[in-house]
């Protein structure tokens, strides 16, 4: 009996702080491309904004400053070697990124993902939609998450491709909090959910321990996978970055909701796993049945904006 098995390394990387010079983190990255192609992978899975320090969480008030933080094209002179690499190993690679895009004239500045292919060519592009944080200066804050004043909600909505043997979506790390996101990947039947995130240990807005800030990551991740019958593909930046502790955690879901591969670090690393992605189909045919079990008719209440309906 046919299978199709996707083998997928999350490609967790450790803290790229500033000033380290581009080339520097590229290198990292194909290090860790060239492991999972080792180890026979067909896509390895790297965080949100993977090229750069998460700037956001320092204001500049002249928004023309924090340009080199962005590309300008995908790919260019400075990742071309890791499109090369995957193309010369025949792995493909999800990639997190900061975005200047001119669309009819106008520039725009998104939070970006984008799904490359075996052969090296860009087979999807992601938004990243859920912003989370604030527009407004915080100098009192130890940090901030300024993502709503460096980014404009991702105008992709979010799509669904026919690659790696199956149906492939992207989100970022905050999306992943919100069950609509898997919800709209699932209604287009995905089938693997490939997400980057760069989520701090503590909030400093909350009173939350680091145990339950990781418990919560994974709480939606595994949902998500259960409730739309998909794998899930979680990956972190994590250790001390420009002082900032950020979460590991990275991990790859189950359609039935169970981790099966995770890192144990902080570091630059990758967890493998089989994914057969004939393992959605039970769920899909059964308890998530969407054709059979929901009832659109009564949901009418989610449109509402930002409220509830009685």
């Amino acid at each position: 009996m046919m299978t199709r098995v996707v083998r997928i390394a999350a490609a967790q990387m450790g803290p790229v702080n500033s000033g380290e010079p581009k080339r520097v983190t590229v290198e990292r990255m194909m290090q860790l491309l060239e492991r999972a192609a080792d180890e026979g992978c067909d896509l390895a899975v790297f965080p949100e904004l993977a090229l750069t320090t998460f700037f956001p969480r320092a204001y500049l008030a002249d928004l023309v400053e924090a340009d080199g933080f962005y590309e300008h094209a995908m790919p260019n002179a400075d990742v071309q070697p890791l499109f090369d690499l995957a193309r010369g190993r025949g792995i493909g690679f999800s990639l997190g990124y900061a975005e200047i895009a001119v669309e009819n004239a106008v520039v725009h500045r998104y939070n970006t993902q984008i799904l490359v292919g075996g052969d090296g060519g860009i087979v999807s592009r992601y938004r990243k939609v859920h912003l989370p944080g604030h527009t407004d200066h915080r100098p009192a804050d130890p940090f901030q998450n300024l993502e709503k004043y460096y980014f404009e909600v991702g105008n992709l909505g979010f799509p669904v491709v026919d690659a790696f043997d199956g149906r492939v979506g992207m989100c970022i790390c905050n999306d992943r909090r919100w069950p609509e996101t898997y919800r709209m990947m699932g209604l287009k039947g995905v089938e693997l959910i490939v997400l980057g995130y760069t989520t701090p240990l503590h909030n400093p807005r909350a009173d939350q321990s680091a145990e339950l800030r990781m418990f919560q990551s994974r709480l939606c991740m595994q949902a998500g996978a259960y409730q739309n019958s998909t794998f899930v593909v979680g990956v972190a930046k994590a250790g001390r970055e420009d002082g900032v502790d950020l979460m590991g955690g990275s991990c790859i879901i189950h359609p039935d909701g169970r981790v099966i591969a995770e890192t144990g670090g902080l570091g630059d690393e990758i967890a493998v796993a089989d994914c057969d992605l004939d393992d959605c189909l039970n769920g899909k045919a059964e308890e998530f049945n969407f054709e059979r079990n929901r009832r659109p008719e009564l949901y009418q209440g989610l449109l509402a904006p930002h409220g509830s309906t009685r």
